[in-house]
């Protein structure tokens, strides 16, 4: 008997309260709320089949029902997106051998090719628990930045380590072959299984260090399979951010009707 072919459902985290941005998934992006254009364009993507907001916030709740959107209601006491992601899937009742892509509810402007690129390699290898996506830096201010994390992979593009820090490090910075940097780019894919049995782990050393979950996994022993993509995202941090996103928005608009 042939096995059923996995579906692939995004879920997106959204909480209302943010050190730096309280309120972040309602701030309005020319004129819609950030969570919207986020739904919107996951409901864009011919891969999924399900698109779903996980909030503890009603006022969250309500936006989505409001533009007519799903949503499932989680706790409010979740440390990370990660555990969030996983009681949604747990109340969703999604199958164990599904794919779980974890969209960003701050990053409104991203293309369908990123889910295809994030997704597509666990429907190609069944033993594959999780995948995300890198991206290779083009603007230096990038590569001191903590908050662009970086990230460093095998032959065979299996992340060996993510850190907050540049890394490679160049020992000798007057040889004139630079290293080629790689930042990490919030987008993964689960296996809904394997997405139970992470968020079940202890915290790892250097997770704890670097404040960064991937790198439990790693810790843990399992493998996370990186995908380069050419495509950039941008993640809204702060009100400022809100003004790069709105111009993105504006060129691809512009783009589209040429």
């Amino acid at each position: 008997m042939q096995k059923q072919k996995p579906q692939v459902i995004a879920i997106i985290p959204a909480r209302y309260d943010s050190n730096r941005f309280p309120g972040k998934p309602l701030a309005l992006i020319a004129g819609k709320p950030m969570i919207q254009h986020v739904v919107e364009r996951a409901r864009a993507v011919k891969l999924l089949s399900r698109v779903v907001v996980a909030t503890d916030d009603k006022r969250i709740a309500e936006c989505v029902s409001g533009f007519g959107g799903e949503y499932v209601m989680t706790r409010s006491d979740h440390v990370s997106g990660s555990d969030r992601l996983a009681e949604a899937a747990e109340l969703l009742n999604i199958s164990e051998h599904d794919v779980v892509v974890n969209i960003q509810g701050d990053q409104p402007v991203f293309p369908e090719e990123v889910i295809n690129q994030v997704a597509q390699p666990l429907l190609d290898d069944p033993d594959l628990p999780m995948s995300t996506l890198i991206y290779k830096i083009v603007r230096p201010e990038e590569i001191d930045d903590p908050n662009h994390v970086k990230t460093v992979f095998d032959k065979d593009n299996y992340a060996l380590y993510f850190s907050r820090s540049p890394i490679p490090f160049q020992r000798n910075p007057e040889e004139s072959a630079k290293p080629t940097y790689y930042k990490h780019l919030g987008f993964y894919a689960y296996r809904k299984g394997f997405l139970l049995s992470f968020v079940a782990l202890p915290e790892g050393e250097w997770e704890k260090i670097e404040k960064l979950e991937q790198l439990r996994a790693l810790e843990y022993g399992y493998k996370i399979k990186v995908t380069i993509t050419e495509y950039d995202s941008i993640e809204v941090d702060t009100p400022e951010d809100l003004k790069r996103v709105e111009a993105d928005l504006q060129n691809c608009k512009k783009n589209s009707l040429i």
